[in-house]
């Protein structure tokens, strides 16, 4: 048995029943966390010393498309409607070979963990069974807890893109799940769906209904810019030919320009929201929906989306998310000639999106999302002996508006450390990084992109 005890830190647990506890230990066993106290024993394990930092979940990205990491840095000039479909969805994912796909998802999941996320759902667009293979065998490297989303191949934008009538490679997905993600305790399968925006009404019915008989997450762009789902009349419901079939297993990514009944119905099914609030905001996606599903009774998630745009970093998102949400509210009291007194949202609340509410939309909260004994060790670590850190009079605020990935000391991904003192513990961080430069400067030059 594997025994690891941190020592002495700051647990902001996320778990109602436990809190959160100053100068606190925790017992991990088997990946496994054991017991929250003080004192506890060190007897035959590995200690970690948390002194001086904050320890909590991991981060929970909801929606992110992983494989885009080696062109990072072409797409924060477009909007979604213009260049990004044009140039990525029409242009650079068709360009992707199978091992450009393993190497971005590879660097891809490596900033996930050097940023403190722990688990992501990543949003793929493999081409071929061996593209979605490649991408499996990234997360699986890389030891990131995700949930690989098999979207709709990346070649042929007007096939799988635009009303199209073709339903996902059913056999493809069937396999990939069979011989890599079935028996991996750290991977599990969603469907990348297009819904109504982007295929027929029996398409989308079909579709849903394979994640359904397969038991995976299903996961939809929906309802952003002027994507059909966004334009609304007295007969036409938002979620269309799927409208009966939302539940706990759909997550609907985006969902700017739904009616606040539309919000209510997907709430009240239990389906998810995944919000990625800086990437909305730049390319035309329209006002994140955090205000709506919380008016509606539930909790959004966040996402990082594109990260050939934005950097992976989740804290980003927390802050975006909790800060524009607060300016429409605070907005809404000023034209209405009031003072603002207080905040809405709070920095706990936004850190519980990034962490149980994220792992409630993957269907993961019984494993992990919190600090409590039972579920899985997937544990970040902030250091508050930094000049850009200390005092942290408040843990939360200090996590959520004080720290960045640089205070990122220590990440635990199933009980196994994967970054210790602040650097990636994977040899493949410098193994591959040639490798994965040449991929990216290939695939832009390939794809003609004037930068």
């Amino acid at each position: 048995m594997s025994r690891i005890v941190i020592r002495s830190g700051t647990v902001v647990s996320l778990d109602t029943d436990i809190g959160d506890v100053e100068d606190a230990d925790i017992l991990i066993e088997d990946g496994e966390i054991v017991e929250i106290g003080h004192g506890l024993s060190t007897e035959n394990a590995e200690v970690i010393d948390a002194s001086d930092h904050i320890v909590l979940p991991g981060f929970v990205d909801s929606h992110i498309h992983i494989a885009q990491t080696q062109v990072r840095g072409i797409a924060g000039d477009w909007s979604l409607m213009g260049e990004y479909f044009e140039h990525m969805l029409g242009n650079i994912t068709g360009l992707y070979q199978p091992e450009d796909m393993y190497l971005g998802g590879l660097f891809g999941a490596l900033e996930k963990l050097h940023t403190g996320t722990t688990t992501a759902l990543d949003w793929s667009y493999p081409n071929t069974l061996e593209h979605g293979e490649r991408a499996v065998d990234a997360l699986k490297d890389a030891g990131l807890r995700a949930v690989y989303t098999y979207g709709p191949p990346g070649d042929d934008a007007p096939k799988w893109w635009y009303e199209s009538d073709v339903g996902l490679p059913e056999q493809n997905i069937r396999e990939l799940y069979d011989e890599k993600i079935r028996d991996d305790n750290l991977l599990s399968l969603a469907l990348g769906l297009r819904g109504p925006d982007f295929c027929t009404d029996e398409i989308s019915r079909s579709d849903m209904e394979l994640a359904r008989e397969l038991g995976a997450l299903a996961t939809i762009h929906m309802g952003a810019a002027q994507w059909t789902s966004s334009e609304y009349n007295d007969d036409y419901q938002g979620f269309g030919a799927i409208h009966d079939m939302l539940g706990p297993d759909v997550n609907i990514a985006h969902g700017n320009h739904f009616t606040q009944e539309d919000i209510q119905h997907a709430v009240d099914a239990g389906a998810s929201f995944s919000s990625t609030p800086e990437v909305e905001m730049q390319m035309g996606h329209g006002i994140p929906v955090t205000g709506k599903v919380l008016e509606a009774g539930g909790r959004p998630t966040w996402g990082v989306d594109v990260c050939s745009n934005i950097s992976g970093d989740m804290g980003t998102q927390m802050r975006i998310g909790l800060q524009v949400q607060r300016m429409l509210e605070n907005q809404n009291l000023l034209e209405n000639g009031e003072e603002v007194l207080e905040v809405g949202l709070t920095a706990r609340d936004t850190l519980e999106m990034a962490t149980i509410e994220g792992a409630r939309a993957l269907g993961m909260e019984d494993e992990i999302g919190t600090l409590t004994p039972g579920k899985r060790a997937d544990i970040i670590m902030i250091d508050t002996d930094d000049f850009a850190t200390a005092p942290a009079h408040s843990p939360v605020q200090t996590v959520v508006f004080q720290s960045d990935p640089s205070h990122i000391d220590t990440v635990l991904v199933d009980g196994k450390p994967v970054k210790r003192d602040g650097a990636l513990l994977n040899p493949a961080v410098d193994e591959e990084f040639d490798r994965f430069v040449d991929s990216g400067y290939r695939l832009v030059e390939e794809a003609g992109i004037d930068l």
